[in-house]
């Protein structure tokens, strides 16, 4: 069983992976993998040499297409099973203008949604993360408009 734990920004030190929660025209996006029919957050591994801001905002270019964007880290998360979990950070992205997703990856379209879509790839972790993101939100730290 996939568990996910939320901490506070910087405070895990190194990281695998990056999660970006985006949004424009006041609507989350959510893309789609090739091989999947289920939604994800952009994100991704992050590739030697970057740091997990360079690897956010790379990953929300290859997966969603953004062109111009602002973007942020929010706070840390761990995620694992029991044969083990990696570290990550996660970031809150406004996108103000969306290209055509890139060809050469894996991502085969993006959806908008008021909220999370129904079918998630990682239901063990995405709703976690969105929830701390919301709570951040309330919290004095405002995201949205």
């Amino acid at each position: 069983m996939k568990t996910c734990r939320v901490c506070p920004l910087g405070s895990l030190g190194s990281y695998k992976y990056t999660v970006i929660f985006a949004r424009f025209r006041n609507q989350w996006v959510f893309p789609r993998h090739r091989l999947r029919e289920t939604f994800e957050t952009a994100g991704g591994h992050i590739e030697p040499g970057e740091t997990p801001l360079d690897g956010a905002r790379r990953e929300l270019w290859e997966e969603t297409g953004a062109r111009d964007f602002t973007i942020r880290p929010m706070f840390d998360y761990r995620a694992g099973d029991e044969r083990g979990g990696a570290n990550g950070m996660v970031f809150y992205a406004d996108i103000s203008a969306l290209g055509e997703l890139p060809e050469e990856f894996e991502m085969r379209e993006v959806g908008l949604f008021d909220g999370l879509p129904e079918k998630l790839t990682y239901p063990g972790i995405t709703p976690v993360l969105y929830e701390a993101l919301l709570k951040t939100e309330r919290n004095g730290q405002p995201i949205l408009p």
